[in-house]
């Protein structure tokens, strides 16, 4: 019998969420945190070859894809700010527990999840979701740093780049091992989303926010050392955004972390989705189990 995917929304502290949501609600739950600039739809083809045996459910993030995006000066948007609202989501669904699979923009959250609730987490999938110093590549994040140091018309500008399609475009194709295996519908769905009116203050103050990050991330070091968590992290080895080091530093913190770059670029599902579903399927059967 095909795994079916329900399409779904909640209201978490008056927000209309999105979610998808696959498998038996009693098996172990994992929830797929999506990145910027897209959705959950990046995890469409991950959540069938999972929802056999575990509970998967992942949401947009407010501002993203079918979720409520009010404008930024209807709501404070921040990093604290979504997870506060990924908590009330996982609150209204009854779940207790549950393993995180974290990418980019999602990574955060995810982090901020474990240091409020670390004997909730029960695993940890991360595929380009940094949490150390050593995944930046300068090339892609001195923009960023730039405008944090100060903002001004021209950094504002430079940061405006990343909404336009050209751009969104790159982070779906650079590394890719083959770009026709690249469904152009991502990067389309991913601007038209942006470019709803006013949604481009809210990813201003999502980039602006993002300098709260790198501070966490020797808390997270000390949770992944002290908890013990198992952690997979999954990279694909061409991403210009976060490099392989980001993948490799894990294993510094969190015991036996297991570390496989793969042959692919930012958005690793939409060129390696079946070859990481395996792993991420063998690798919470035997940690879980454990």
């Amino acid at each position: 019998m095909a795994i079916r995917t329900h399409h779904r929304f909640a209201t978490v502290d008056g927000q209309r969420l999105f979610y998808r949501e696959a498998g038996d609600p009693t098996s172990p739950t994992l929830l797929l945190l999506h990145g910027y600039p897209t959705s959950s739809f990046m995890f469409r083809d991950l959540i069938p070859q999972l929802a056999g045996r575990y509970h998967v459910v992942a949401p947009d993030h407010l501002g993203f894809g079918q979720s409520d995006a009010p404008s930024a000066r209807e709501f404070a948007y921040t990093f604290d700010a979504l997870t506060d609202l990924t908590e009330g989501l996982i609150n209204h669904l009854g779940i207790t527990d549950y393993a995180i699979y974290v990418q980019d923009y999602g990574a955060p959250i995810g982090w901020r999840l474990a240091l409020r609730h670390p004997k909730a987490i029960t695993a940890i999938v991360t595929q380009n979701g940094n949490g150390y110093e050593a995944g930046f590549l300068e090339d892609f994040w001195k923009t960023v740093w730039e405008f944090h140091r100060e903002e001004t018309p021209e950094t504002e500008a430079a940061i405006r780049g990343a909404l336009d399609l050209e751009s969104i475009k790159w982070q779906y194709l650079t590394g890719a091992p083959d770009e026709s295996l690249v469904n152009p519908d991502t990067w389309t769905l991913d601007a038209a989303a942006l470019g709803r009116p006013g949604n481009d203050e809210v990813q201003l103050a999502l980039f602006r926010d993002y300098a709260t990050n790198p501070p966490l991330y020797p808390a997270l070091h000390e949770y992944l050392r002290e908890s013990g968590v198992p952690v997979l992290a999954v990279w694909g080895r061409h991403d210009p955004i976060f490099g392989p080091d980001g993948a490799r530093a894990f294993a510094d913190d969190a015991k036996d972390a297991e570390v496989h770059l793969l042959d692919g670029g930012h958005f690793l599902l939409e060129t390696a989705a079946d070859e990481v579903a395996g792993l991420i399927d063998d690798f919470l059967a035997r940690r879980l189990a454990a």
